[in-house]
């Protein structure tokens, strides 16, 4: 993993409400992981379809563009995924203000 992995991590560890961060390549195995197993896999499965969809939608739309991030709001969570060229990051926060 690259350090530049290494210090988004850092980062998104000092953020208030961080719930968990996760590491996974693009076959939905976890590379590194703040949460317990079962709930990585959990997370890491689905977000590996999600990521597969967006990607697929954004080259629908627009050829010439790519897929970069997309932060989701739920009533429990705010869930930020941003893909790279062999894993993507997933980072689960707190949505409570």
């Amino acid at each position: 993993m690259s350090a530049e992995v290494e210090e988004m991590l850092k980062r998104f560890s000092s953020v208030k409400n961080i719930i968990g961060i996760l590491v996974v390549d693009n076959d939905g195995i976890v590379i590194k992981s703040t949460m317990d197993n079962s709930a990585s896999i959990h997370y890491a499965c689905h977000m590996q379809m999600l990521t597969e969809k967006c990607r697929q939608v954004i080259y629908d739309l627009d050829a010439t563009n790519e897929f970069i991030s997309i932060r989701m709001r739920t009533s429990y969570f705010e869930i930020m995924l941003m893909p790279h060229d062999n894993y993507f990051i997933v980072v689960l926060q707190n949505a409570c203000d």
